[in-house]
């Protein structure tokens, strides 16, 4: 049986960014892209250029570095986003411009405020515009699974006669069911007489949980892309996860006679670089990259699989990047085994930065009877959100707490190349730590999210915590890591304060470029 290849198109950075409280820094987004880059996706959504100057400079750096897969910008149906689009992309190997207009009835009357008449020839002239830039064009009907589907098929045909070389076919709102969508995607290749001409990509959300199922009917029904995120992320409910997309094709060949290039070993390492970034969890028991995904505590379960793997595993963990072995290193493991480790897991560290690396995995060891994978990915995703800046280093915390004592901490920081010393009460250690750096930095920043999360099992899991940090319209994310929860938690408040003094310094530079910005966001017409 012949095999027939589905490029995966990834929305991460896009459709994923505007998950609620998902934000992502460029520096973040470029440490994302490196990695779909090198996983081979084949094309990466880097962003809606116009919507930001950050969107815009992301997409910029991301062409610039981006080696194997295609670039694509978002850009509605108007000359001005399509234009900013171009512009971002002028860099890049291989450009791609994606846009798009509802051709629903809900959405025409009560979004666009357009007539059938209006949104054909906003399709005729935003295709021809962005063909100045490149050939490579992506159009999709927003909305697409509520829309009359003569209309569907006037707008594809339209779109493609106009220059359009991929439809993508969004069921916007998550709306559709698996045979259902996959009636439509049949029908769009009966019914559009040029259809041949272009390749069918399908965008399912998660609203209704059927996210991949809709796409996998799309693959079988003739749909050859597939857009997704790492870990589902995206508006509202998510998008179909592409995790779950690609071990689909790979483990139900017999069933699905297709196949992606997608270096499916990077799997679990994107996994958590994304869920680090970001701030948001995977959830225990999420497809391919939960932390339970190849656990086993069941009685029955645990006989088969001493027995034969494969009686309660139908993928393996190294198939998706992870060690079969739950017991990794430890604290008699040489440099050179922790160096092939990390390098399997998916880094690439200089040696000086390995070097650093292996004293704080070796005073992990000390701490921990275990390291697992997980532990390994949390020390190499920390440090690489620390390297950004150092302007402010943590050196000790020092706790007071009781059920009768008001908790104090003390806590010593290198700030500006001075050591700074202060303490604080506090409702609670933590609290009391916060507080304390506060006194010494005297910042006003308010925190929003406080996220601690066990990184694996026991009672020396490694925590790994997240915090949200705004002051005056400005909002990061940062990242801690420790074996003491209230030392990770140190960590992750100076890690975004660290970044808030970066990213403010820049925020005034990119307040005149958005204000001019905001009179033309909402238009949608030429």
């Amino acid at each position: 049986m012949d095999m027939e290849k589905i490029k995966i198109f990834d929305t991460t950075l896009r459709d994923g960014e505007q998950s609620a409280g998902a934000s992502m820094s460029v520096e973040d987004k470029l440490l994302i892209a490196e990695k779909l880059d090198e996983m081979k996706v084949d094309i990466i959504e880097a962003g809606f250029p116009y919507a930001s100057k950050g969107d815009f400079d992301a997409v910029s750096k991301i062409s610039e570095k981006t080696k194997n897969s295609i670039v694509c910008g978002l850009a509605r149906a108007n000359f001005n986003d399509i234009d900013c689009a171009g512009k971002s992309l002028k860099r890049a190997k291989k450009p791609r411009i994606h846009t798009f207009i509802s051709t629903s009835e809900l959405h025409m009357k009560y979004k666009l405020k357009m007539k059938k008449e209006e949104v054909v020839e906003a399709i005729k002239k935003s295709i021809k515009r962005a063909k100045k830039f490149t050939d490579d064009i992506e159009w999709s009907p927003e909305d697409a699974s509520r829309t009359d589907l003569d209309f569907l098929y006037k707008t594809i045909d339209i779109a493609i006669a106009s220059g359009a070389t991929t439809i993508n076919i969004p069921d916007t709102v998550g709306y559709a069911i698996p045979g259902e969508f996959g009636k439509l995607i049949s029908n769009i290749k009966k019914n559009v007489t040029n259809i041949d001409k272009a390749t069918i990509s399908v965008h399912c959300h998660n609203d209704l949980g059927l996210a991949v199922s809709n796409s996998l009917s799309a693959i079988i029904a003739g749909a050859r892309q597939v857009e997704c995120t790492i870990n589902g992320i995206g508006e509202r409910a998510g998008n179909a996860a592409l995790e779950e997309i690609v071990m689909c094709l790979k483990t139900r060949k017999d069933l699905l006679p297709f196949y992606s290039e997608v270096d499916n070993k990077k799997i679990s390492s994107i996994s958590h670089l994304v869920s680090t970034v970001t701030g948001f969890s995977v959830q225990p028991n999420k497809a391919i990259v939960g932390k339970n995904a190849f656990a086993h505590e069941s009685g029955i379960h645990q006989d088969g699989m001493l027995k034969h793997s494969n009686t309660y595993e139908i993928i393996t963990p190294e198939s998706v990047g992870l060690s079969s072995s739950e017991l990794v290193l430890g604290k008699h493991s040489g440099r050179h085994a922790f160096k092939v480790k990390l390098q399997n897991l998916g880094y690439k560290f200089e040696e000086t930065k390995i070097n650093e690396l292996f004293v704080k995995f070796k005073s992990l060891a000390d701490k921990k009877k275990q390291v697992f994978d997980e532990d390994l990915l949390a020390l190499a995703d920390e440090e690489r959100s620390l390297k950004k800046s150092n302007l402010i280093e943590l050196i000790d915390i020092s706790i007071s707490s009781g059920l009768k004592k008001k908790a104090n901490a003390e806590v010593k920081l290198s700030y500006e190349k001075k050591i700074k010393l202060s303490n604080s009460d506090g409702s609670g250690p933590i609290d009391a730590v916060f507080k304390a750096i506060k006194k010494i930095l005297n910042v006003k920043a308010n925190l929003v999210v406080y996220q601690v999360n066990a990184i694996t099992k026991g009672t020396d899991a490694q925590a790994e915590v997240s915090v949200r940090l705004e002051d005056e319209g400005v909002s990061v994310l940062g990242i801690g890591n420790d074996i003491d929860t209230i030392v990770a938690s140190g960590k992750a408040y100076i890690n975004g304060l660290n970044k808030l003094i970066l990213k403010k310094d820049k925020a005034e530079d990119s307040k005149k470029a958005l204000n001019s910005q905001a009179e033309e966001i909402d238009k949608h017409v030429i």
